[in-house]
């Protein structure tokens, strides 16, 4: 039995607009029956977002969205474990560190290229959640130095140099499913299309991690084209792999192309 579900949901405990306790009141609204609130390296808004679930009569599936060091835009969703895990605590705890020290990386990177980025805006930006790039974007645009948050990310933030210093900075993506099966949670293969492959291809990239044990694929994804979706669906039947869908919603001022959905998504396996 299929349930209208968002399994990729941003909040401000990472770089997302809304806290976690608005973005169950949105959900609750749209209709949805469960989501999955997934920041960036952080269990920060779980505890909020799944009492607000239990207050509002939602289904929130504790999750997470980690970066992998394997390649470019390779992120691992991690589902309904155990936040409280040692192997996950210390991991994040790890990657908060280290996010922590990279916002000063990027603002040295951003210099060599002519912007100045005030740390201390990017902090108030992130409003004491993990900093990511979407912070820095945000103060160059307040600041005129781009003219759109995505001309931030294509010409400074994502861009071979930018990716190149970033390289051996996260966990691969084997030790990231390791810890969430660690703690006792599921694993999906985020945004397929995203993921940059080199001389690889998603095939290879889905077996291998099949072996170290991904249960899922994120087949449904606003930019999926129709095409994309019916590929990613196939392989995931290939590899015995739950599908999973999700809208990576982050809020309309941060991505207002990717609005909370309903998925009709099949969750026995997860719940």
């Amino acid at each position: 039995m299929s349930v209208p579900a968002d399994l990729h949901i941003h909040s401000t405990a990472s770089d997302g607009q809304y806290t976690p306790s608005e973005i169950v009141a949105l959900a609750k609204a749209k209709g949805l029956e469960a989501i999955a609130l997934t920041d960036h390296d952080t269990l920060g808004g779980l505890e909020e977002a799944m009492a607000a679930g239990r207050a509002q009569g939602l289904r929130v599936i504790p999750g997470i969205e980690l970066s992998a060091d394997d390649c470019l835009n390779l992120h691992i969703l991690g589902y309904a474990f155990s936040p409280e895990a040692p192997a996950l605590v210390e991991m994040t705890g790890s990657m908060k560190k280290g996010r922590n020290e990279r916002k000063y990386r990027i603002a040295e990177f951003l210099k060599t290229r002519g912007m100045d980025v005030p740390l201390s805006e990017v902090e108030a930006a992130a409003g004491g959640g993990v900093i990511g790039r979407p912070h820095f974007a945000q103060v160059m645009l307040r600041h005129g130095m781009v003219s759109t948050r995505r001309e931030a990310f294509d010409l400074y933030l994502d861009t071979p140099e930018f990716q190149e210093m970033e390289k051996g900075a996260k966990p691969s993506a084997r030790k990231c499913v390791e810890a969430v099966k660690a703690a006792g949670g599921k694993v999906s293969l985020a945004h397929p299309y995203q993921i940059v492959l080199g001389k690889g291809n998603l095939e290879e990239l889905v077996k291998r991690l099949k072996g170290d044990g991904l249960d899922a694929m994120e087949c449904h994804y606003p930019r999926h084209t129709p095409q994309q979706t019916s590929a990613y669906l196939a392989l995931a039947k290939k590899y015995g792999l739950h599908v999973t869908g999700g809208s990576d919603f982050h809020g309309e001022q941060q991505k207002p192309d990717h609005l909370l959905t309903a998925w009709e998504l099949e969750l026995d396996w997860l719940l």
